[in-house]
């Protein structure tokens, strides 16, 4: 039996109305009927919250259809289950909300009610284009928190034991002896259950910090061959500069347990490294 992974994402905004809709101060359904939902529906109205819920489903297509689900099925679901909820827990708690509450609690409401035959395998919340809150099916008590970060650097892939004519063959103008740069981005992924007291898995501005001290100010604006200790002799494809960045972090994040290191060297090219 064939079981393929499909994910369907919405987009919204939660203002002052929809906040008020979920509470029943007006209806719903009727009142907003959807219009753009590639750009995000609900719309923002005036200055609110822009959010992305990703749901990942499971299963067998069917023989006849192709489809393992009707996608517009995962949509009403999502929008009915899913909206309402983060509109009421906004209103509720506003800033003191936390991505991992949310997440958790948007599982809660979706996950028995998941289209069949496919399973709800996990969601991802999107608070910011570079800030995701997610939970997988066997352990939703557990929040993966995923924050993206940027760094410039220059480097020669190169290794001494080759020849100059071995070097030139494998690594092409990325062995030119000058160098060539890159603007990195990096995602750095922690995951554990959220404290009962903050609700957080470690806090965010926790998180930034450690990785700006520990990886962003040694590695930003260098020559990563010439100007830091980790890649003196290591050469820095973007493997290796993955693997580093982990051990730079793997001790760094308790009470969370670092869970992946994603670095794009180009928006084509990632090298993604989850410990031993």
């Amino acid at each position: 039996m064939s079981v393929v992974r499909l994910m369907r994402e919405i987009r919204f905004s939660i203002d002052r109305d929809w906040a008020g809709a979920a509470h029943g101060e007006e209806g719903f359904s009727g009142a907003h009927p959807v219009s753009n939902s590639w750009g995000g529906w609900p719309s923002a109205v005036g200055i609110a919250p822009y959010l992305t819920l990703r749901a990942y489903v499971d299963g067998p297509p069917d023989p006849v259809t192709g489809y393992l689900v009707n996608i517009r099925l995962i949509d009403v679901l999502l929008r009915e289950k899913a909206i309402p909820l983060a509109a009421q827990r906004l209103r509720e708690f506003g800033v003191k909300a936390t991505g991992e509450r949310l997440v958790q609690g948007l599982w809660s409401a979706v996950a028995p009610h998941a289209p069949e035959p496919a399973r709800l395998l996990a969601l991802k919340l999107g608070t910011t284009p570079h800030v995701h809150f997610e939970v997988e099916r066997g352990a939703p008590e557990m929040v993966r928190l995923t924050q993206s970060f940027e760094f410039s650097a220059a480097h020669r892939l190169h290794v001494d034991r080759l020849s100059d004519e071995e070097n030139r063959r494998v690594f092409g103008k990325c062995n030119n002896p000058r160098g060539h740069g890159h603007n990195y981005q990096v995602e750095v992924s922690v995951v554990g259950r959220p404290d009962a007291t903050s609700g957080c898995v470690l806090p965010l501005p926790l998180l930034e910090r450690i990785v700006k001290e520990r990886v962003i100010d040694r590695l930003d604006h260098t020559h990563l061959n010439l100007d830091t200790k980790e890649f003196a002799t290591l050469n820095p494809s973007v493997e290796n500069i993955a693997i580093t960045v982990w051990k730079m972090l793997a001790d760094q994040v308790s009470p969370a347990k670092l869970d992946c290191v994603r670095v794009w060297e180009t928006p084509k090219t990632y090298a993604e490294y989850r410990g031993e």
